[in-house]
């Protein structure tokens, strides 16, 4: 696969209208938008699928994974509410592409990813031909990082059955979780605020559809 990593009044023209669709469909905070505006999503596509980056659409990006509608990474990124300097633990790298719209706000990024193939091109790609670094991870992302929590945040990228118990427990207290809980064929999202050790507010947002959250604590 050929892929382009330069970036001209094309494609930045591309990334113009696409924040413009995300603007029309509700997303509503700019520094979001902003860093949507900023990342080169045309890096993760092969040169022959280029014309289908900008479109508010998921794609596949091999191993069964997807790289998700911008719509939806920027939904989720809005109820992180991120502030720079934010530690966000992000389980499921899949392409990195949320991963840089997380740096693109200022946070520290760990991101842990099962599928090797996947995570081996992304810790690769983005520091090596984007410039953007976080710190990756291979293995069941369903079980956190316990090794570098407590976290600020933490999103998840893949639907789950249930909320785990594990990722709670690595959540600062004033912390977000954000995670789609359903069935392997559509899920609400979810987001969970940690008040103190053991209390948390829930709130059950929208459905939508993601890639089931596989691991010990999922599928």
């Amino acid at each position: 696969m050929a892929y382009k990593y330069i970036d001209n009044y094309r494609e930045q023209g591309a990334r113009k209208r696409l924040v413009d669709v995300l603007r029309k469909k509700g997303i509503g905070d700019e520094h979001v938008l902003e860093a949507i505006g900023k990342v080169k999503r045309h890096c993760f596509f092969d040169e022959t699928f280029w014309n289908q980056a900008y479109r508010d659409i998921a794609f596949p990006i091999g191993e069964g994974q997807t790289i998700s509608q911008p719509y939806t990474v920027a939904y989720q990124t809005e109820l992180l509410h991120i502030r720079k300097g934010d530690k966000v633990l992000e389980i499921g790298t899949g392409s990195g592409y949320q991963t840089c719209i997380l740096l693109e706000l200022g946070a520290t990024v760990y991101t842990i990813e099962r599928q090797e193939k996947l995570y081996h091109r992304t810790k690769y790609v983005l520091p090596n031909e984007m410039g953007y670094n976080a710190h990756f991870f291979l293995g069941d992302g369903s079980i956190g990082i316990s090794e570098y929590a407590p976290y600020d945040k933490i999103i998840v990228t893949a639907g789950a059955p249930t909320v785990p118990e594990v990722l709670l427990k690595q959540l600062n207290i004033g912390g977000i979780l954000v995670i789609p809980v359903g069935d392997e064929e559509t899920q609400q999202m979810v987001t969970i605020l940690k008040v103190s050790e053991n209390d948390y507010e829930k709130i059950v947002l929208d459905t939508f559809r993601f890639v089931p959250l596989v691991g010990d604590k999922a599928w």
